[in-house]
């Protein structure tokens, strides 16, 4: 598998600005809103501003096409049954930080590779949008999965080479509770989550 795949596959627990938010493109179909978010995400990396504003910008370009909730909601599977409330909103919450964090830095660490685009697939209120990233020497799939809302489209899994996100994900949470507890999965998310941002700047 491709390095990017590889490592955007790797977010374990082992572990210049946009020129307007996703939630502009809010009207825009499954197809047309990826292909923005996408391209506006290379013209920060590409852009002016130390890393700390790309990241800043890149995050907020981000929470607005991501449903992390959803994401979370898939990823968690039964491990959020019998939860309290507040359990579950924590999760939601830190799940949120810790994705949106780790997949803009991915997209800082590969200093903005291509993209290609492929079929969009719209069934109801669901869709898929098929994508290649396209860096020095490789290429890969990247397949968006976007449910509507309200506020327009929004991804809900992303699948990379075939792989589900939200599915690696649920390996990863499923063997932190069955090895420690419901509560120290939220501990090691608390700690990600807290931890200064790593990666290398663009």
């Amino acid at each position: 598998m491709a390095a990017w795949a590889a490592v955007l596959l790797g977010a374990t627990l082992s572990i210049a600005t946009a020129a307007h938010s996703a939630t502009e493109a809010q009207t825009e179909g499954p197809m047309a809103l990826t292909r923005d978010v996408l391209g506006r995400s290379n013209a920060i990396v590409r852009g002016e501003g130390d890393r700390k504003q790309k990241l800043t910008a890149l995050s907020d370009l981000m929470r607005g096409f991501l449903d992390t909730e959803a994401l979370a909601r898939l990823a968690a599977g039964k491990n959020l049954d019998g939860r309290s409330p507040a359990e579950v909103q924590e999760f939601l919450t830190l799940f949120h930080e810790f994705f949106v964090r780790t997949y803009v830095q991915r997209l800082l660490l590969f200093d903005a590779p291509d993209f290609t685009f492929g079929q969009e697939k719209v069934t109801g209120d669901t869709a898929r949008v098929a994508t290649t990233v396209v860096t020095k020497g490789d290429h890969f799939a990247v397949e968006y999965e976007l449910h509507r809302t309200p506020d327009g489209w929004r991804v809900t899994d992303i699948v990379v080479e075939g792989v589900s996100l939200a599915g690696n994900f649920r390996s990863q949470f499923d063997a932190a509770v069955k090895k420690d507890s419901f509560t120290g999965l939220l501990d090691r998310l608390r700690t990600k989550v807290a931890a200064p941002p790593d990666g290398k700047a663009s």
